[in-house]
């Protein structure tokens, strides 16, 4: 309690709004970096309003594409898509928490504290902001409306620290500082604790919140986020690294890991939850299929909901109205600047302005497998011949809008830029062992209309969560609860967890086949249903920090991350032919303690408490 006492103070003692120290510091850190105090900042609206869209700020962080910290000269070396079976790392000198977590070396003393910290620094924000926003000269309208949005940020962060450790301390209300500080309790409220806590307090914020926002309020918390977020929550609760956890025997901490005991329940709570947002019609899934031009391209509304702000007008497709154009299907977005740093990260060399290999990783040839042929069917298994040299002919539009691969044309604004993979005779800066290790780069969430460093700038704002996610949400709950061949009407349509996918293959551009089922099997039973969601979220929500924690939550990560990952090589031969393979690249390791992130060393050491992680002692 001494080093926590002396921690603290250092921390406090400094003025509480006023500069930033270089102290290591605990994660009850003020968040503000100002030189205002309290006084002025609720008593001033701009100020207070600007307190809270701080809180927004990184709302994201745990799905950038970046989000792994290399050091003070490499702010960020890959996101979950390199900690998983989706993509590779790039490799450097780092041992950042991505590389850790892929050769199985994570733990307490080498992870990152920042995740921890950052959500409990908005945390504790968020009660600032709470404790002080009455005193500020907004309409009473406002207030109850900004309040609403903190509790909804609040819970957020709570979430993200949920399916990363578990059960965490809940702090209630509380602003801590020196002379409340003895009273932090840091024991670690149960899993089912801090789900109830989530799930109320966003069902307060909903009360006081539109159901959607657009125009000037886009990107702030809305009821449809709140609702989002408990399908989320709700969706972890019933999966089953939670429901009735084995993870440890351990009696302190078993109640913490998860739910003790199994009830299927929850999977009704969680299908409950997705049809509540699905209800309120308020969102759809954005199906066009020609490009902005008129040009027809089937599957061009994939694409385009990652660039909405650039497609607000096309607000109609093939008799459907589409209210917010290619954003029908945004939920909740962090909103970015202008630029390119998207198109950095994950651009080849030859279409970096700089030359560089981006830090976003390499999608593998094990998740380019994954997508079906645009007839539906598996490779090989359908009426269109699978061509590894050529991967997107016949393919699900979704490919070619995830992954470059050899041969593609990538940049088409003022440059056609030709990504070649290939190594041998003529190897160009993009082939595989000199930039990518697996043959493919990341085109999902980059600009047609740009690259990186080029001096065409694009929105940088990405979604956080889309319509698509709480679509498949309920597709595996109902599945899970009611079974593959529930049916049921929600406002206008007919829904199933058949529905959802065929829905889902409409808006790629998969050809629909004679039964309209989109290359889907008829008649599955409860597994092959199954399946047939987590491929379907596989491919939809790649390189959006969803498999990362969707193999956990099944319980198959001691499968999926204890493999070898791999790639395609092409090598361009001395009499002008092309030879080609599938190569290992990197042997994953998993350990049973990685279901769950450690908590870092240094929190743990802070309170005797805060109870680590099993496996991790």
């Amino acid at each position: 309690m001494r080093q926590s006492r002396i921690l603290l103070g250092l921390v406090l003692g400094a003025a509480m709004f006023g500069a930033s120290s270089c102290v290591d510091s605990s994660f009850l850190d003020e968040t503000q970096t100002t030189d205002l105090s309290k006084e002025v900042i609720f008593s001033d609206s701009t100020y207070t309003v600007g307190f809270l869209n701080h809180i927004y700020s990184d709302i994201g962080f745990d799905v950038y594409p970046n989000r792994f910290d290399g050091g003070i000269f490499d702010p960020g070396e890959g996101g979950l898509q390199t900690a998983c079976d989706e993509g590779e790392y790039k490799v450097t000198a780092h041992n950042t928490d991505g590389v850790q977590f892929v050769n199985g070396t994570v733990n307490p003393v080498t992870i990152s504290e920042k995740t921890w910290r950052t959500c409990y620094q908005h945390i504790r924000a968020v009660n600032v902001f709470l404790a002080n926003v009455d005193k500020s000269p907004m309409a009473a309208s406002a207030i109850k409306q900004y309040k609403a949005e903190a509790r909804f940020l609040r819970a957020w962060y709570y979430f993200i620290l949920l399916r990363h450790y578990g059960g965490v301390p809940l702090l209630g209300d509380e602003v801590y500082d020196n002379e409340n500080y003895e009273t932090i309790n840091m024991t670690r409220a149960t899993f089912a604790d801090c789900v109830d806590y989530i799930v109320s307090e966003c069902k307060a914020a909903q009360a006081d919140l539109r159901v959607r926002v657009s125009g000037s309020n886009f990107g702030r918390a809305s009821g449809g986020a709140c609702l989002g977020l408990i399908s989320r929550t709700l969706l972890y609760a019933a999966s089953p690294l939670y429901n009735g956890t084995t993870h440890t025997d351990d009696p302190k901490l078993k109640a913490v890991m998860g739910y003790p005991e199994a009830d299927q329940e929850r999977w009704k709570a969680a299908a409950d939850a997705a049809r509540s947002l699905i209800a309120t019609g308020m969102w759809q899934v954005f199906i066009h299929h020609a490009d902005k031009d008129g040009n027809p391209e089937p599957g061009w509304g994939f694409y385009a909901q990652f660039e909405g702000d650039d497609f607000q007008n096309l607000t109609s497709w093939n008799g459907t109205q589409y209210p917010f154009a290619a954003l029908d299907g945004c939920i909740l977005s962090e909103i970015h600047a202008m630029g390119t740093e998207k198109e950095s990260l994950f651009d080849p060399p030859s279409c970096n302005n700089d030359g560089k290999v981006g830090c976003g990783g390499y999608p593998t040839h094990d998740l380019v497998e994954c997508f079906p042929m645009k007839d539906g069917a598996k490779p090989g298994e359908g009426k269109y011949a699978y061509d590894r040299m050529n991967p997107a002919q016949n393919r699900d539009p979704r490919l070619a809008n995830t992954i470059i691969y050899n041969g593609m044309l990538h940049f088409t604004n003022t440059q056609n830029i030709t990504v070649y993979t290939y190594k041998g005779i003529g190897a160009t800066v993009d082939a595989i062992n000199q930039a990518t290790s697996t043959g493919y780069y990341w085109r999902k969430m980059t600009h047609r209309d740009t690259r990186g460093g080029f001096w065409v700038t694009v929105s940088q704002t990405f979604q956080v969560m889309r319509y698509e996610e709480i679509l498949l949400n309920y597709a595996e709950a109902v599945n899970e609860y009611y079974g593959p061949n529930y049916s049921e009407t929600i406002g206008d349509k007919e829904l199933s967890p058949m529905a959802v996918l065929r829905m889902l293959r409409e808006r790629a551009g998969i050809e629909a086949g004679a039964d309209g089922n989109y290359g889907l099997a008829a008649n599955m039973d409860q597994a092959a249903m199954r399946e047939a969601i987590r491929l379907e979220r596989r491919i939809e929500l790649a390189c959006e920090g969803f498999r990362f924690f969707d193999v956990r939550r099944w319980k198959i990560a001691d499968v999926t991350e204890n493999a070898m990952s791999h790639g395609f090589e092409i090598t361009h031969k001395t009499d002008g032919s092309f030879s080609s393979r599938v190569v290992n690249v990197r042997q994953h390791v998993f350990r049973k303690a990685m279901y769950f992130w450690p908590i870092p060393y240094n929190e743990v050491m802070r309170s005797a408490d805060l109870l680590q992680n099993p496996y991790y002692d």
